[in-house]
Formats: C-alpha cells, sequence, structure tokens
C-alpha cells in the first residue's frame, strides 16, 4: 500500500510569478491583484487582437501588445475578450510597443478583475511556457497515477469483501481530508478521516452540506452516487487540500468503487442500517464519550435537541428491520444489530410524548408480527440527556439477556426492564465471579457430566416455570408420566429433592449462572 502524499498542486497566478524565470523579467502586477490565486490550466503565446476566440479557459496568455499599440479601444477590447474566455491572467512584456503599462489596459483589467502582469526586463517566452506546461503535465500524469491506484486498492478491497468503513477509510487516506457519505436528504450514512476533523465538520453538518451542494469551493468535492440514471448518494470530500481537477478525480474514482460496492452487497447491503449499527455500537461500548458521539448522531437524522431518549434492545425478532417498523410507526429513531440474536434500538421522543405509552406501543408491533419464538422488547428507563444514553443502552442488553434462555417459559410484561428481571439479572452480573461458577459446576455437576439424555433443558424450564409439571409438559411436547420419569432421574443424578423449595432454589441458582457464564 502507498503512503498518502499530497498531489503535485495547480499551478496559480502567483505561483507562476514566483518562478526563478519570471522573476527575472521583473514582473509587476498592475491589475487584479485580488485575483493572483486563480489555477493556470495553460500558457499561450498569442499576438492576435481577437486571442479570447482561440481561448477555452484558465489559459495565462503572453503578449508584447505590438498589435494592440496606439489603439485604445483595441486594448480594451483585448482585455474584455481575455475575460470573457475565463483567461486566468495576461502578461505583458515591456518594450517597443508598450514602454510602460499602458492605462487602457489596467483600467479595464482592474474593471474585469482579470491579473493584467508587465515584465520589465524582456525574456523569451518559450522558455516560461517550457517551464510551465511541463509542470502542469508532471501535475495531469501525477493526477492520473492517484486515480488509477485509488481505483485497483479499492477494487481489491471490494473483491476481497471489505466492509464499507474499510473502503472509506482508504479514501480518507488518499484525499488527506475528512470523507463524507450521505443519503439524498444529507443524512450521514458513513464518514472516515481524523475523528477531531471529522467531528468539526459533522457539528453542523446540514447547513455546510447544503453549501457544499449548491458550488465547490475550499477544497470541498463531491461526487453523485447512483446507478441506472438515479441518484441515491454523496460522496463528499471535505477540505481537499489539493487542486480541484485531482480531487474531482479522486472522488469520481472513489464514487465508482461505493457504487460497485453497492450493487455487488445486493439486498442485505443497507448502509443506513451499518451507518445506525456502527453508531450504537459506539455508544454501547462506551470507549468514546456520548458527547462526542452527538455530532454523528445529529447528521445520521437522529433529533438530539430537547429529546427524551428510550434505549431498546429486541431478541428474537425475525420479520422486517426494526428501522422499517419504526418509520411506520412514526417513531423517530435508529436501529442496528449488535449480534444475530439482539438489536439495538434507541428512540428519540418530543418531550411531551408519553415515552412508555409509546415504547409499549412499538413493542405490541414487533410482538405481533411473525417470529420463530418469544420476542423480548428491554427497555431501559427514558433518558433526558443523550450522555445517559450509553448507560441505558447497556442496561437494555443486560434485562434482554437476562431472561433470554427462559423467555417462553417466563411470564414477561410486553416491554421487559429491570426491575422485572429480579435474581436473573443479579446472578448474570456475578457470572464471571471464580466462586459462582465454581458454585454453578458443583451443583450442577450431576447433568453436566453425561449431557446426552438432555435432562438440563427439562430443569431449567421446570424451574423458571415455578415447578409447574402441567406448564413444563406442555413445553417439552411431553406426557406428565414422561415429564415425572425425567424429573426422577434429574434428582437422582444430581442427589436432591425438587421439592424441596431450598434445594431447587440453589439449583436454580446455578443453572442461571451456568446459562449466564456461556452466554
Amino acid at each position: 500500500m502507498t503512503t498518502w502524499e499530497p498531489p503535485v498542486p495547480a499551478l496559480s497566478v502567483r505561483q507562476v510569478l514566483a518562478l526563478e524565470r519570471v522573476l527575472a523579467g521583473e514582473p509587476e502586477v498592475v491589475a487584479g491583484a485580488g485575483r493572483l490565486d486563480r489555477p493556470v490550466r495553460w500558457v499561450h503565446v498569442a499576438e492576435a487582437a481577437d486571442v479570447g476566440v482561440m481561448l477555452s479557459g484558465g489559459e495565462m496568455v503572453l503578449t508584447t501588445g505590438v498589435l494592440l499599440a496606439g489603439d485604445e479601444h483595441k486594448q480594451t477590447e483585448y482585455v474584455r475578450s481575455l475575460h470573457r474566455a475565463e483567461a486566468s491572467a495576461v502578461v505583458l512584456g515591456l518594450g517597443r510597443a508598450f514602454p510602460s503599462p499602458p492605462e487602457a489596459m489596467r483600467r479595464a483589467a482592474e474593471r474585469c478583475q482579470l491579473p493584467l502582469v508587465v515584465l520589465h526586463r524582456p525574456f523569451p517566452f518559450a522558455q516560461l511556457t517550457e517551464e510551465v506546461q511541463s509542470r502542469l503535465v508532471r501535475r495531469k500524469f501525477a493526477a492520473v497515477s492517484l486515480s488509477e491506484t485509488v481505483r485497483t486498492e479499492l477494487t481489491s478491497l471490494i473483491t476481497g469483501g471489505a466492509p464499507l468503513q474499510r473502503l472509506l477509510d482508504e479514501i480518507a487516506r488518499h484525499s488527506g481530508c475528512p470523507v463524507v457519505l450521505t443519503n439524498l436528504a444529507h443524512r450521514v450514512l458513513g464518514t472516515a478521516g481524523e475523528r477531531s476533523a471529522v467531528d468539526d465538520v459533522l457539528r453542523d453538518w446540514e447547513r455546510i452540506a447544503r453549501q457544499a451542494g449548491r458550488s465547490e469551493g475550499d477544497g470541498w468535492i463531491r461526487a453523485e452516487l447512483g446507478g441506472r440514471g438515479e441518484p441515491w448518494g454523496r460522496l463528499v470530500l471535505c477540505g481537499y487540500r489539493g487542486d480541484t481537477e485531482t480531487g474531482r478525480l479522486l472522488a469520481d474514482r472513489a464514487a465508482e468503487a461505493l457504487v460497485l460496492h453497492r450493487m455487488l452487497g445486493g439486498a442485505d447491503c443497507s448502509w443506513e442500517g451499518q451507518s445506525a449499527l456502527s453508531l450504537l455500537t459506539d455508544l454501547v461500548g462506551g470507549a468514546v464519550p456520548a458527547r462526542h458521539l452527538l455530532p454523528r448522531a445529529r447528521a445520521a437524522g437522529l433529533p438530539v435537541n430537547r429529546r427524551t431518549f428510550v434505549p431498546l434492545v429486541v431478541r428474537g425478532h425475525r420479520a422486517a428491520p426494526l428501522d422499517r417498523t419504526l418509520w411506520l410507526l412514526g417513531l423517530p429513531g435508529i436501529a442496528g444489530e449488535l449480534s444475530a440474536a439482539a438489536t439495538a434500538v434507541l428512540l428519540s421522543l418530543a418531550r411531551d410524548q408519553d415515552a412508555e405509552a409509546l415504547t409499549a406501543h412499538f413493542a405490541a408491533r414487533l410482538r405481533a408480527e411473525p417470529a420463530d419464538g418469544p420476542v423480548i422488547v428491554a427497555a431501559a428507563a427514558a433518558r433526558a440527556s443523550f450522555d445517559d444514553v450509553p448507560a441505558g443502552l447497556r442496561e437494555a442488553r443486560h434485562v434482554a439477556d437476562a431472561v433470554a434462555d427462559d423467555a417462553a417459559a417466563l411470564d414477561l410484561p410486553p416491554v421487559v426492564r429491570l426491575r422485572d428481571v429480579h435474581l436473573r439479572g443479579l446472578v448474570r452480573l456475578l457470572r464471571d465471579d471464580p466462586q459462582v461458577q465454581s458454585f454453578a459446576e458443583r451443583e450442577l455437576a450431576g447433568l453436566l457430566r453425561d449431557p446426552g439424555e438432555d435432562l438440563l433443558p427439562v430443569l431449567r424450564t421446570y424451574l423458571a416455570t415455578g415447578r409447574n409439571k402441567s406448564r413444563t409438559a406442555q413445553l417439552h411436547h411431553v406426557s406428565r408420566p414422561a415429564l415425572y420419569r425425567r424429573l426422577e432421574a434429574i434428582q437422582i443424578r444430581l442427589g436432591v429433592d425438587l421439592d424441596d423449595f431450598e434445594q431447587a432454589a440453589s439449583l436454580h441458582i446455578a443453572l442461571l449462572a451456568h446459562d449466564a457464564q456461556k452466554r
């Protein structure tokens, strides 16, 4: 992999005037001094009075003005034609035609804001054109080389199955500036680059994005993403330090790779889902303070000002993506799969909305949809501050995991909260304690040594249902006599009396600890 180096910048009028060969001609800017940073695309030597019709824009025109001497009207029209052709500057060599800067040309150039430079010492224009053209060709070659390098490396990542974030990181490495991927509504789907620089960009993203959408300037370069004539996203290089032409070439190559990545991902490639998951994962992890993630949340389309946040974790749901359910219910929020079995959801509600009622409505909708088993909707208490969201998400995940193994046997409320997990929650918090692990192994040793008879699940259901034999037989699809034989086998293996409350409670705690350790 190549390391990023700033691309060779486009030559500006100011840089051309600073070249050693030009300095030897004692250049003096007599008009348009405020436009010296205009890029020079080419250098053109021309004495024709109508040179403007030969230009395509961005040229620095070199002339002695021999055909303009003595005619102020021609001099004025000459400057105006260069301005209309969008020339970058005009350089006039003083000599027989003009021993001093012509006032008519100076006034016209000042009105048009076209840099007019006079050379007090004559020198061969061919030397200047040769040096500038060679520099421009080298810059062009460097831009094309960078473009092909980016294309090759991004294609290699895509064929290797790299995730979206890996591609964005590579684009940011080559561009040397923050990179932002958005949909057409300016919602941020992904970012890359130095974290502090990205955060600065995202703090007022919507306003910045709309300005960047109207024009390119100050290194803001965008490329449209789409297929079959239908755009569906944008890539923005934020503060690119090279010349605009190179930046646009780089952005185009990056856009092509991102379109290919999305096409190969098919229906399962949801950049919106990946964006939400990345944010939720960082919130749950807690490695980055929530206040530092606030710009990302706002840029991702989550309302964050004067809101009530409800952290949820859903288990067992196999229907449509949860973000679609949120949309159907009109609930602002984001959702992302933390694992194959658990999805985090963060609702963002107005302060005057009933958080508990809306959470219950969301849970009822999920439980009414088709599922392979029990759907668990675990919720933490509503948070009034975004800083408290990470703790809330961890609490919701803890609650969901605590009841996951016995969800079918437990009489759970539609929305499970910390107060509903009781002993399960405590045991799960202590699951990594060596003494708790030793206790679980000792209590269940008779079943753990030979799990082949499938007695452990029967014991789990029997204890979870409060030793309800009818319910246990129903859940395991066996007859009552068959269940009695299995319970008898369990008692013999463990050397306990399941009718004794204390012994049954001890087994229940051991089984909860064992399941928590496995999870």
